[in-house]
């Protein structure tokens, strides 16, 4: 089993970073990992696209909604086709801090498998979030910057 986690914090409630999580329709614009995300439904809508965070993207059935507790968490599932072989964790936490003014977000991705020494770069996914969070960061501190 092999796991990346990265942090940062954002100046924004985490109603607004939720807001920025759930945009899967405008993260082609800046989102630099994930271009898109296929298969999760959150509130009923459709959300379409693929995931293209590892190398075995092709090989993975797709994501599977695990957990959503809104402004606070998001984790899917993605498992190889082959039982055992790989499975992909994804969650956000979003802890508030400052009197809910702004937010911990935590990006954390477990891999599991027989497959996982062969698909899994630690280093490259752990440069990949730290890239995807700024991104979060400062998508979400415009956002709470127009309605201040």
């Amino acid at each position: 089993m092999n796991e990346v986690e990265v942090f940062v914090e954002i100046d924004a409630p985490p109603e607004v970073v939720w807001e920025a999580l759930l945009a899967f329709d405008t993260y082609p614009e800046w989102n630099p990992l994930t271009r898109q995300v296929e298969g999760i439904v959150i509130d009923g809508t459709e959300r379409p696209g693929q995931d293209e965070v590892a190398d075995s993207r092709g090989l993975l059935d797709g994501q599977v909604l695990v957990t959503v507790e809104p402004y606070r968490r998001l984790a899917w599932l993605d498992r190889f086709w082959l039982p055992f072989a790989l499975d992909r964790y994804h969650e956000f936490h979003l802890q508030p801090i400052d009197d809910d003014s702004r937010t911990r977000l935590l990006q954390r991705e477990t891999v599991r498998g027989a497959l996982t020494s062969l698909v899994f770069d630690e280093t490259k996914v752990e440069r990949a979030f730290v890239a995807m969070n700024k991104a979060v960061a400062a998508r979400a501190e415009r956002r709470a910057s127009a309605t201040t």
